[in-house]
């Protein structure tokens, strides 16, 4: 059974590893380069909502599992879609039907940002109907996800299709996949091998109850958590954090890229300049490493000190990006960064997604993970990446296909802000004892 949700998750994220660091290279080429923060922000935009109604359609109606697998039918398809648009302008040219490219994407993201929180919500369930510990168990379930991400990062980044032939390289090339619109045909076609997957796993009954309420009716108990003031403080200060998720996914990318514009021929021919989806994916192998140590520290130290370490841990990924450049010794600033963004990204959503998971009763538990996901993804990211945007299009400036500009600033301003939420977070959050 935890072989069956590993695949579960190696696919999930596999889906999502295929375009999301390495979205923003493409989208300088295609015409669309002043819209990086809008891509991202868009997947925030709709988690506000879609996580929280999916999660209350697989509370209610449709079993989680299967819900997943809808979800990932129609946001493959949709993915597919905006690889076709690139296939009809071609290799390195400009989209002609932007709105309809954007469109496109806004529909896929809609139906996938709910699958991460129905993904959880499946795996707590089937663990638990087969009598294992959500704690011990499910963090070795969700590492596998995280390598599914770092196998589509690895192949998007060395993939080369050209003159109709498919080769893989760690050379510079101008149509491997980093740079293309095939990283979305990568991703649309795992989305529809997850949905024929999801309908192998094991049931999770939706649980009946009587319906006391309209608020209960329309399945909207899982707002009731804001009024216990230990989870209305974790959920504002999910948002808060969530303002970091998406600005390295949007802008590492572009920003390592940037350096191939060099003046200086050793920085400019370096190798973390030309992979820069290869050096970023060292985060998630990071992350992956991490996601193992989740039980130790959350059992040990409890939620609130787990989450600190995530946030200042966002003060050091920034940071640590500002001082860094491709060439030696600069690059090892850059390879520290994704070090740490093992800690920052995982002690926060995984333990969180533990957490709510532990603090609510049965009949919401989808809802409530939707909730999670609407303020860290939906919320947190939407404000988040749209400040970004309005900070790097000041600073910087697309020129010669690269993103220059005053780098140093941006991420010295991304880490200030973390540590100022960091600081907040240890002196207003008091978890109850137990």
């Amino acid at each position: 059974m935890k072989v069956r949700l590993a695949v579960m998750n190696f696919l999930e994220f596999a889906v999502w590893g295929a375009y999301l660091t390495c979205m923003g290279n493409y989208l300088g080429i295609a015409g669309l380069g002043d819209k990086i923060s809008w891509f991202y922000a868009i997947q925030g935009i709709v988690s506000i909502f879609m996580p929280t109604l999916m999660g209350i359609v697989a509370d209610k109606y449709i079993q989680p599992q299967r819900l997943l697998g809808i979800c990932h039918l129609l946001a493959g398809g949709f993915m597919l879609g905006c690889w076709w648009l690139g296939v009809e302008a071609g290799f390195g040219n400009e989209i002609s039907d932007k709105p309809a490219f954007i469109a496109l994407y806004t529909l896929s993201v809609a139906f996938f940002m709910p699958t991460i929180a129905l993904s959880n919500t499946a795996a707590f369930t089937i663990l638990k109907n087969n009598n294992m510990d959500t704690v011990k168990d499910f963090p070795p379930i969700r590492v596998l996800g995280t390598v599914g991400f770092i196998v589509t990062m690895w192949f998007v980044n060395c993939a080369v299709w050209e003159d109709g032939s498919f080769s893989m390289t760690l050379a510079d090339n101008a149509h491997k996949f980093q740079y293309t619109y095939m990283q979305f045909f990568v991703s649309g076609l795992l989305s529809i091998l997850l949905f024929v997957y999801c309908f192998s796993l094991p049931e999770c009954k939706v649980e009946k109850k009587d319906v006391k309420s309209l608020v209960e009716s329309l399945g909207l108990n899982a707002f009731k958590l804001f009024k216990r003031k230990q989870m209305a403080m974790f959920f504002i200060f999910s948002a808060l954090l969530g303002m970091c998720l998406q600005v390295t996914n949007g802008y590492a990318g572009p920003f390592i890229t940037s350096f191939k514009g060099s003046a200086d021929a050793a920085v400019a021919s370096s190798f973390a300049a030309n992979n820069a989806t290869l050096l970023t994916s060292i985060s998630q192998i990071s992350e992956a490493l991490c996601i193992l140590m989740i039980p130790f520290f959350l059992k040990r130290y409890g939620i609130k000190i787990v989450m600190l370490m995530s946030m200042f841990a966002w003060v050091f990924r920034f940071g640590f990006f500002s001082i860094g450049n491709p060439a030696m010794p600069g690059v090892l600033f850059f390879i520290l960064s994704c070090i740490v963004y093992g800690v920052a990204f995982d002690f926060f959503n995984v333990s969180g997604g533990i957490f709510v998971d532990q603090e609510c009763e049965p009949s919401i538990k989808a809802s409530a993970q939707g909730l999670f996901m609407m303020m860290t993804n939906g919320v947190g990211a939407t404000v988040g990446t749209l400040a970004a945007g309005d900070i790097v299009n000041y600073y910087c400036r697309w020129e010669g296909g690269y993103l220059t500009g005053d780098w140093q600033t941006c991420w010295f301003i991304f880490s200030a802000f973390a540590l100022v939420v960091s600081i907040s977070f240890a002196l207003v959050f008091k978890p109850e004892k137990k």
